[in-house]
Formats: C-alpha cells, structure tokens, sequence
C-alpha cells in the first residue's frame, strides 16, 4: 500500500483543496439560507465565509492528500483518487456546515 508523505501534492489533495475551499466559502450559509428560505444568504456573511475557505482548504489538501492515493491503490484507478480526495474535502466542509447549523439554531 503506498503511504503519502504528509503534505504531499497529488491528485487526490488538489481534489481535497479544490472541494475544501470552494464548499467552506458557502459552509457557513448553508444552514441561515435554509431556515429563512433564502438563497442570498449562502453568502450573508463574507468574511467568516473566507476564514472558513482559509480553514477548509488546506485541512481538504491534507485529507485528501492522504485518503486519495490510498483509494487510487486500492482500486487502480485515478478517477478512484480523484474521487477519494473529494471525500477528503468534504470532511472539513461537512464539519464547518454543522457548526453553523448550530450557531443558527436555538440550544
């Protein structure tokens, strides 16, 4: 099984990057957007959105960075660590995505 080395660039982490920030730009809005019913609030609040690009990218480039090559290998196949870095993007995307679901609704 090959092991990446920490950081390493490769499919799989450009995917995790590319998955990581463009989902962690809108993570924060998802949640006021669908309790008020309204689309422009993806991106009411804009710079929390890009701290939260600034967190997801790279955490993604880690993620799939790792997760990737380790897919690619075990099924042969590129697209399979394409599809493992996308994965890796989305953990910090799904994590930022709670968080404001969180912040949004009462405790």
């Amino acid at each position: 099984m090959r092991n990446p080395r920490f950081g390493e660039a490769n499919i799989g982490a450009v995917a995790g990057a590319v998955m990581g920030a463009i989902g962690g730009l809108f993570a924060l809005g998802i949640a006021p957007a669908i309790m008020s019913h309204n689309a422009a609030l993806l991106v009411g609040t804009p710079i929390l959105g890009v701290l939260s690009l600034l967190v997801c990218g790279p955490i993604g480039w880690i993620l799939g960075g790792q997760l990737g090559p380790r897919l690619g290998q075990a099924f042969n196949n590129e697209r399979a660590e394409a599809a493992g870095g996308i994965l890796g993007g989305l953990i910090p995307v799904i994590l930022a995505a709670l968080w404001g679901w969180y912040m949004v609704t009462s405790h």
